[in-house]
């Protein structure tokens, strides 16, 4: 199969030193544009970080039951959600395990845009039988920039001319930048204050250069994934095929997992009916999920002893890792889960990981060792069970 280009492409090419892409649901993105990602990095927290997120799959969900079909797929209460409110969900086979996580949009009564990870094109035609309701794929003809951290607000306020101070958390509105027609959303996956911009793809290139022209004085930056997975990693937010698998390529049943188990407990609506996976959640509720999601900062005097044993300094890596790590109980030694994204913060100067846990082990404070490899072996070094998220600024929601 080709891999495509976003309709950045002709910027974001011209941009990248050394070359280095990555694949992104069948399009081409940049791991970063510079040699290293530190600076992309440090753009995200210190000034302002534009990404290309054109690949995400968008869905345009409209008619009279475009709420129903939503609320049939999702865990979320869409049927409350009011114009302008954008949700974050996750949405569930009939056994209540997660398949993908992304967002719904309110763009008016009658029209919703969804995100996913995953293509979901069919199984929202599946679910809508016998509803008034039309479901568009608009993944090509909408592009989309994400622009994160504390000056956002000033670039984007300066490149549409427009007080965007009432621009709440998670909600959207439309405008014009540069007199191209855009929809903001106050959203993103970098746990800092952000906006994603969505546009028509044939205006992908000025809307580019108006931003980065209103950004420049600001210190924009573009950004690639190696600086995001630092950033959504401090910010806790999962990344499907990493931290989970969706139930759909589960290949056993053990690699499956709930929202519950996820973290994500807040997201499973109480208050309305029947959806996908809704008796499993249920039941699962009063019972109490097996497992946990959290965070980890692994202790780094242990770190650093275990590195002294053999004469080296401590050595860490200098991206954010995707790899499963086994999790230790303290006491016995016994597997009790394990990690699946980690590294070092900049910002927080600590050394963290996402990991699944069993519940009795999850508590926030609870040691535990997760495995370390120091010179060609495999060692455990002590770390504690840590609230996510690991940063968490006011900015984000003010």
């Amino acid at each position: 199969m080709t891999l495509r280009t976003t309709p950045f492409h002709p910027r974001t090419a011209a941009l990248s030193e050394g070359q280095a892409w990555r694949r992104w649901a069948g399009y081409v993105v940049a791991s970063s544009y510079e040699l290293s990602h530190d600076r992309e990095y440090h753009a995200i927290r210190n000034a302002a970080a534009l990404f290309d997120v054109s690949p995400l799959y968008k869905y345009l969900i409209t008619g009279r039951d475009a709420a129903r079909l939503l609320d049939r797929v999702v865990t979320r209460n869409v049927a409350k959600a009011k114009v302008g409110q954008v949700l974050y969900t996750p949405w569930c086979d009939a056994d209540g395990k997660q398949i993908d996580d992304g967002t719904i949009a309110v763009l008016d009564e009658q029209t919703y845009r969804m995100t996913a990870a995953d293509p979901s094109l069919r199984w929202l035609h599946l679910n809508a039988a016998g509803l008034s309701v039309a479901i568009a794929e608009v993944s090509e003809r909408t592009a989309a920039l994400s622009l994160q951290g504390p000056n956002a607000r000033a670039i984007l306020e300066a490149a549409g001319e427009r007080d965007l101070s009432g621009l709440k958390y998670f909600r959207l509105t439309q405008g014009r930048i540069r007199n191209i027609p855009v929809t903001i959303s106050r959203t993103g996956y970098t746990g800092d204050l952000g906006y994603e911009v969505w546009v028509d793809a044939d205006q992908a290139l000025p809307l580019w250069d108006a931003l980065i022209a209103a950004g420049t004085p600001y210190g924009i930056t573009a950004a690639g994934m190696l600086a995001l997975d630092v950033a959504r990693i401090e910010a806790g937010l999962l990344l499907i095929e990493v931290d989970y698998f969706s139930s759909r390529h589960a290949l056993i049943e053990a690699q499956k997992s709930s929202p519950l188990e996820l973290g994500l407990g807040w997201t499973v609506a109480t208050d309305k009916d029947r959806y996908n996976g809704h008796d499993a959640l249920a039941a699962e509720r009063e019972r109490g999920p097996a497992w946990q999601f959290t965070g980890l900062t692994v202790d780094w005097d242990s770190l650093e002893r275990l590195y002294a044993e053999v004469g080296l300094p401590p050595r860490l890596p200098t991206q954010a890792w995707r790899t499963s790590v086994p999790i230790y109980d303290q006491r016995s030694n016994r597997q009790i889960g394990y990690a699946t994204s980690g590294g070092w913060s900049p910002l927080l100067k600590r050394y963290m990981a996402l990991a699944h846990l069993e519940s009795a082990f999850a508590k926030p404070g609870t040691a535990v060792r997760m495995e370390i490899t120091v010179e060609h072996r495999r060692q455990q070094a002590t770390a504690h069970v840590t609230t996510l998220p690991f940063f968490n600024p006011d900015r984000k929601r003010a």
